[in-house]
C-alpha cells in the first residue's frame, strides 16, 4: 500500500464540541441527494462496519416506506441522485423498485456494494441488472492487497471481490461512460495512538489502478478515500482498545475548515428503513434524527405532507463529525479538498 501519514495523538483531554469548533451552526443547503439505507441485512460482518450489519440482522425496508420513497423520488425533481446503501442494499427489500423508480425519473442511482453479494445464491443477476439500468456502483475495497482486505472483511473476501470486479468489467463497467465503477478505501483500524489519515486520494488511486490492472486486469473509474468514523463497530473497537477518546482528539487536531463547505450532510437527506430522516448516514446510526425548524423529528411521510424537502435549517452535529472534516475531508464521494 502507499505510504500513509502517521501522526501521534497526544492526550485524552476533552474534545471541544463540533459546533464550538465551527463557531456557528452548520446550515443545510438545497437537497439534491436522497440516500436510503435499505436495511441491516448483509452477507458480511466487517469489523469496521458503522452500520453493524451482518447475516443475522433482519431489519429492512417495509413495503409502505418503499412506496413513500417512490413518491418522494417522483415528486421532487431537485433530487439528482438516489444513493442506495445498507447492509448489502441488494439483499434488502425495495432495492429493485427504487432503482427503477429513480431511473424512470431521470435520477442518477448509486449502489454501495460489497461486491461479494454477487456470489450469494439468489443475487447472481445483480451485475447484469445494474448494467441494464445504468446504475453507478461504488464498491468497498479497503486495500489492493489481499491480506489487508481479508483482515478487515473476512477470509476470501479479496478473491471474491476481484472476481466481481472482473465480472463488472466484462459488462462494460469502468469502460462505458454510462457504467461507472468506483472503489472505496478506508484505513486499517488502529492498534495504538499512532493514528493515520487516509493518504492522498489521487496518489492512492494511481497505485490502486496500477496494481489491480497489472495483477488482475481490473479497471475502474475513481477511488474514494474515506476516514474511519468512530461509530458502530469502529467505535466499539476503539473503546475496547482504550483508543476512542485519543482518536477523537486526533481527528479534532487535524480539523480542516476548508472541508466544511462540501461535507455531504449539507445537501443530503438520509433515510432509514423505518422512514425516519437524518442529515447523514452517520447521524442515522447514532440515532440523531433530523429536525425541522419547530424541533420536530422528520419522516418521509412528513416531507410528503409538507410538499418540500427543504425543511431542515440546522444540521445536527456531534464529535464524530470531526471524521468528515479532518485532513482532506471524508464523504461518501471521498476526499473533500
Amino acid at each position: 500500500m502507499a505510504q500513509v501519514q502517521i501522526i501521534n495523538s497526544v492526550s485524552n483531554v476533552a474534545v471541544p464540541s463540533f459546533r464550538q469548533k465551527l463557531g456557528s451552526s452548520l446550515i443545510k443547503k438545497t437537497i439534491t441527494v436522497l440516500q436510503v439505507n435499505l436495511g441491516r441485512r448483509c452477507n458480511l460482518a466487517c469489523n469496521h462496519c458503522h452500520v453493524e450489519a451482518g447475516p443475522k440482522r433482519t431489519e429492512e425496508l417495509s413495503e409502505g416506506v418503499n412506496q413513500q420513497l417512490i413518491q418522494l423520488i417522483q415528486r421532487f425533481p431537485q433530487i439528482q441522485t438516489v444513493d442506495l446503501t445498507g447492509g448489502a442494499p441488494e439483499m434488502n427489500y425495495g432495492f429493485k423498485p427504487l432503482v427503477e423508480a429513480a431511473r424512470t425519473a431521470g435520477k442518477e442511482v448509486i449502489v454501495r456494494s460489497n461486491l461479494t453479494i454477487y456470489s450469494v445464491n439468489g443475487f447472481s443477476d445483480t451485475p447484469d441488472y445494474c448494467a441494464k439500468n445504468g446504475v453507478r456502483i461504488v464498491a468497498s475495497l479497503p486495500c489492493y492487497l489481499e491480506d489487508n482486505v481479508d483482515r478487515m472483511r473476512g477470509n476470501g473476501v479479496f478473491d471474491a471481490s476481484i472476481q466481481a470486479l472482473q465480472w463488472l468489467n466484462r459488462l462494460g463497467y469502468g469502460q462505458d461512460p454510462a457504467l461507472v465503477l468506483d472503489l472505496v478505501y478506508n484505513p486499517q483500524l488502529p492498534t495504538s495512538e499512532k493514528f493515520s489519515l487516509a493518504p492522498d486520494q489521487q496518489t492512492l488511486e494511481r497505485a490502486y489502478k496500477e496494481h489491480l490492472q497489472e495483477n488482475f486486469g481490473v479497471i475502474f473509474n475513481n477511488l474514494f478515500t474515506i476516514t474511519n468514523i468512530p461509530i458502530g463497530r469502529t467505535k466499539q473497537y476503539l473503546q475496547r482498545q482504550n483508543l476512542h477518546q485519543p482518536y477523537l482528539r486526533f481527528l479534532e487536531e487535524n480539523y480542516n475548515a476548508d472541508t466544511v463547505e462540501n461535507v455531504m450532510c449539507r445537501a443530503q437527506l438520509s433515510v432509514d428503513y423505518l422512514g425516519n430522516i437524518y442529515d447523514c448516514d452517520f447521524n442515522q446510526m447514532e440515532n440523531l434524527p433530523a429536525k425541522d425548524r419547530n424541533g420536530e423529528a422528520l419522516t418521509v411521510a412528513k416531507l410528503l405532507e409538507a410538499g418540500s424537502l427543504d425543511v431542515i435549517h440546522e444540521i445536527r452535529t456531534a464529535l464524530f463529525c470531526y471524521g468528515c472534516t479532518a485532513g482532506c475531508g471524508s464523504s461518501c464521494g471521498g476526499a473533500l479538498t
